[in-house]
């Protein structure tokens, strides 16, 4: 099984001063649209990262297709770390707003004795001061699928300003150590990939009205 440590995660808890209210209020009846902006980076370079809303406006999901970080045996020397900063044109219903409840991340780790790696979050609106941080850190010997949670209190939420218009930028890595690891017969590698539907990233989003 994965053996995962965590550490530092919060998000939007460092993105300016608290507004949210006591409870979240329901998803508004319109829906939610989001558009790319942009996308650059080694993990979802072209067209390679799609982007889905649920039903309910509640989520999104981001699935990539070729988003691998990996060291040893037939990789090349820049392998070992892969990145993605996405900008998002969030379009809410009128007298709406959002903020980033919690974060699920799902991916598959093999990682030899000896080597290591970590997923990484980067979270912050265009022009807000401040950027959250989270990361996942995972050590060999692993082979299977992982799946890590980043969570906020709903108290702790900072909101888009009512009226505001910003992208909302996700910056994610994934970085892999051979450390010990025999580079010359194995290959550890961590994936974010779409390949199996259940294979992605996840955002749920916090409603408020304005």
């Amino acid at each position: 099984m994965l053996q995962l440590l965590t550490a530092g995660a919060m998000l939007f808890a460092t993105l300016g001063t608290p507004a949210a209210p006591a409870a979240s209020t329901p998803p508004p009846p319109d829906k939610m649209t989001i558009d790319v902006a942009t996308a650059n980076g080694s993990g979802c370079a072209g067209d390679t990262a799609a982007i889905t809303v649920s039903p309910d406006n509640t989520a999104f999901t981001i699935s990539y297709s070729e988003y691998t970080a990996q060291v040893g045996l037939g990789t090349t020397p820049l392998d070992f770390r892969k990145n993605c900063q996405i900008s998002l044109n969030v379009h809410v219903p009128q007298g709406y707003t959002y903020a980033i409840a919690s974060t699920d991340y799902r991916g598959y780790s093999r990682l030899a004795p000896g080597a290591s790696g970590y997923q990484q979050a980067k979270y912050y609106f265009q022009g807000y001061n401040g950027t959250a941080v989270a990361r996942h850190t995972f050590t060999g010997p692993t082979d299977g699928d992982w799946q890590t949670t980043d969570r906020v209190g709903i108290d702790a939420l900072t909101f888009l300003k009512c009226g505001d218009y910003r992208f909302l930028n996700i910056n994610t890595e994934l970085r892999v150590s051979a450390g010990k690891s025999d580079v010359k017969s194995t290959t550890s590698l961590l994936t974010m990939d779409s390949t199996d539907t259940s294979l992605d990233t996840v955002y749920h989003v916090a409603w408020k009205k304005c």
